[in-house]
């Protein structure tokens, strides 16, 4: 770190969507539009080598504001999220696992008003993968789980994330 005291932290390049995946997004794709806005073009392209989604994942934290980012080295990268920081994966025996592949107890199930489906573990919160809903039914079902109505737009702040860390570094920078 002292090789490097001055490295600038990095903003947009980096997104994780809602099926878990890393998205890079460079400024060609930047140029198209917010990650969070749904334009494929916005998403970037998806990481496909191994070693590198396991070092962002081996290094994956939030910070007090609740930005999420992998530290590089003493560069922070700050994600850009299409939904939660955590999107969890249901196996058959109900056991529930992030993304970045830790396994985590549920403490509450929410359903937002357009029917997705979020977990609150002991990891954190986040989405349900779009494949895994039909176990999260069953789930509920067999009483495993109950689920709780909620609304998308105060999720980010009931749990404490940013969707966008870009966003809300570029609003303080216009207040200062």
């Amino acid at each position: 770190m002292a090789k490097w005291p001055n490295v600038p932290d990095c903003y947009g390049w980096l997104g994780l969507d809602a099926r878990g995946q890393w998205r890079m997004r460079d400024d060609r794709v930047q140029a198209q539009g917010s990650f969070q806005a749904g334009s494929s073009q916005a998403k970037g392209s998806v990481l496909r080598h191994d070693k590198l989604i396991a070092f962002i994942e081996r290094n994956y934290a939030s910070d007090e504001k609740g930005w999420w980012f992998f530290q590089n080295g003493p560069q922070r990268v700050f994600i850009e999220l299409e939904f939660t920081p955590f999107i969890w994966r249901i196996n058959d025996a109900m056991q529930v696992q992030a993304h970045t592949g830790e396994q985590a107890e549920v403490k509450a199930c929410l359903v937002d008003e357009l029917g997705r489906a979020y977990l609150q573990t002991n990891w954190g919160f986040g989405l349900v993968h779009t494949m895994d809903v039909s176990r999260l039914a069953l789930a509920m079902e067999r009483n495993i789980w109950t689920a709780e109505e909620c609304l998308s737009e105060e999720l980010p702040q009931k749990f404490g994330y940013a969707i966008s860390p870009q966003a809300e570094h570029a609003k303080s920078l216009n207040r200062a």
